[in-house]
């Protein structure tokens, strides 16, 4: 009866595993480039002109909706209906006032006559005061141009700026044969209005269109926003800079490697000779506390949790690259990125409880379902308490990173649907695997005392040491990063950036089992915590490169800006934090078992 349920409980959980595989394939990968067959026209047709949204230049993440300004606004605004991922980005697209039918040209057409209100007229001084721009959608292309421009030349005293608002839009529109290929927009400099003072202004929006044939093909149209992300020469600095750096990490790497080898051998001959010499010579070093090293540690329920959290975050990461290599994340497939991340991380919440739960087991744990609520919790929780006061914030300023209630709900869905039940399943599978946790030395009953130890080999100046040396690694491509995220740049050399991120692992392994073998060295068995916040120590480093970034390298003002930088950047560091650590202490676990298993313990 037993081997009948276990057969069934099997059967399920493939059924499960095959459904996964299937919404895996359905949602998360994005489907290919179109061909141009759905965007194919005739002289005169419709083209969809969709308007996005406005916000401060230097605050990416301020942006309100595009009639919140006092804008023309068609007879009837109609909403585009968007993915997750677009809605998650911030994007509300609704249809623009203008109509930009294909290879149609127009000079100087009237949007609308509009006699702005003194409140009007301050709202967009205001909005001309803080380098206001708008974003449009074009046939999927996208288009960005100022709301106006501010007359300081001359000028010291800020009462005696002149502030002038753009009321003439020029469309440059180039097709190949029966499709739309690019799209600019400049404002006229010379159609400017005056609004410096609180007055009642006539204004005539008008916009142009002028339509020209080109012979590039449709499918290399998002070339140019590439292009553009990453200049030739500065192409060729970065790959110096990333390769400068990572010669001399993997120097350095590969020097302590060779000293802790010759070490480690030195020893190995030691102890092998003490051996042959007396069997009851007293032992010194790392071999003296072979019965205290695999002593399971404290709070190992938090540990088990925290590695399955990072290894799920790994896991999730790699996918990620893996979808980024392969071309879904082109320049402007809106909302591919986070659709990715939110997908992914549900589907591979069974990875996160299947570790946690056998890591657990292993080391002798019996309330596993506890356990399993805290890896749920660890890396969500703060997330979710991140999210609510943001998105509070957000709803107070009216901003379009307030997510809708629809998105909420669906947002919750996913996790109560699809990430709570796989983390159980995995949870469920953990436990039953039964593995052994293998430790290649008996642990003696009481554990001896550690020797007083220098200050420089406590916790936090060993994760100092421990951080510093991957962030140093990943130091110059976390600006191009930034500037994407935290900017108007597009990120588009994945390529670079997974070069980078395998020398983080390789570095970050690295530096954990040095420290490891050296805290070892000094008689110091209590390892386990210790090789988990080393290895994860660069997330700290990383928040640190946040504040200055913040501070030195971006314009970014206002609480709304400060405060979404900061939470959401908190967010990521411990996400960080948590899968460089799981890496770290995978590493030192491995490397621990291999020397241990190597000696003869008595």
């Amino acid at each position: 009866m037993y081997t009948t349920m276990v057969t069934e409980m099997e059967k399920k959980m493939e059924m499960v595993a095959c459904n996964i595989v299937v919404l895996f394939v359905l949602c998360c990968v994005s489907p290919a480039r179109s061909d141009g067959s759905d965007h194919k026209y005739k002289a005169g047709d419709p083209v969809p002109l969709y308007a996005n949204k406005v916000g401060p230049f230097h605050n990416p993440s301020e942006t309100y909706r595009f009639f919140d300004l006092p804008f023309c606004a068609p007879a009837h605004v109609t909403e585009k209906k968007e993915a997750l991922g677009e809605v998650l980005n911030g994007d509300r697209l609704v249809s623009a006032p203008y109509k930009l039918d294909f290879m149609y040209d127009k000079d100087s057409e009237i949007v609308c006559k509009k006699k702005l209100s003194k409140e009007e007229v301050s709202q967009f001084r205001g909005a001309v005061a803080k380098d206001y721009y708008f974003q449009m959608y074009y046939d999927d292309l996208p288009i960005w141009g100022f709301l106006g421009k501010v007359e300081k030349e001359g000028k010291s005293d800020p009462s005696e700026y002149k502030y002038y608002l753009f009321k003439h839009l020029h469309f440059e529109i180039f097709y190949n044969n029966d499709l739309v290929v690019e799209i600019n927009a400049r404002t006229d400099p010379s159609a400017l209005v005056d609004i410096t003072e609180d007055k009642e202004v006539d204004v005539d929006f008008m916009y142009s269109v002028k339509w020209k044939e080109t012979t590039t093909p449709f499918e290399k149209r998002m070339e140019k926003y590439s292009q553009s992300s990453a200049l030739p020469h500065h192409l060729e600095i970065h790959w110096f800079s990333i390769i400068n750096s990572c010669v001399t990490v993997l120097l350095l790497t590969g020097f302590l490697a060779t000293i802790l080898m010759r070490v480690l051998k030195n020893d190995f001959v030691k102890y092998a000779h003490d051996e042959e010499e007396a069997d009851d010579q007293e032992e010194t070093g790392w071999k003296y506390i072979h019965g205290d090293v695999f002593r399971y540690p404290e709070h190992k329920s938090l540990l088990a949790a925290a590695l399955g959290s990072g290894t799920q975050l790994f896991t999730m990461t790699i996918f990620i690259f893996i979808l980024a290599l392969v071309g879904v994340f082109y320049p402007y497939n809106r909302g591919a990125l986070f659709t990715s991340l939110v997908v992914i991380y549900a589907l591979t919440s069974g990875i996160a409880g299947y570790v946690a739960s056998s890591f657990y087991c292993q080391l002798e744990g019996t309330n596993w379902v506890r356990n399993l609520i805290l890896t749920g919790a660890l890396f969500c929780g703060p997330l979710f308490l991140t999210f609510c006061f943001l998105n509070s914030v957000a709803i107070g300023y009216t901003a379009t990173a307030a997510l809708p209630f629809g998105t909420i709900v669906v947002i919750f869905l996913i996790w109560a649907l699809v990430t709570s039940p796989l983390l159980v399943l995995g949870g469920i599978a953990g436990k039953n695997s039964k593995s052994e946790f293998q430790a290649p030395c008996r642990t003696t009953k009481y554990p001896r005392e550690i020797p007083p130890l220098p200050w420089y080999r406590g916790t936090l100046p060993q994760m100092a040491m421990a951080g510093f040396l991957p962030f140093s690694a990943i130091y110059i491509e976390l600006y191009y990063i930034f500037a994407s995220v935290w900017g108007h740049r597009i990120y588009t050399i994945y390529s670079i950036l997974f070069i980078v991120f395998i020398i983080l692992l390789i570095v970050t392994a690295f530096i954990t089992v040095a420290l490891t073998y050296f805290q070892l060295a000094a008689e110091d068995h209590e390892w386990w915590w210790r090789a988990f916040l080393c290895g994860g120590s660069t997330g700290l480093f990383i928040y640190g490169y946040c504040l200055y970034y913040y501070y030195a390298r971006s314009d970014m003002t206002g609480f709304m800006q400060t405060s979404f930088f900061f939470g959401y950047m908190a967010c990521i560091c411990y996400g960080f934090f948590l899968m460089l650590g799981s890496v770290g202490f995978r590493a030192a676990l491995f490397f621990v078992r291999h020397i241990y298993r190597s000696i003869k313990c008595e």
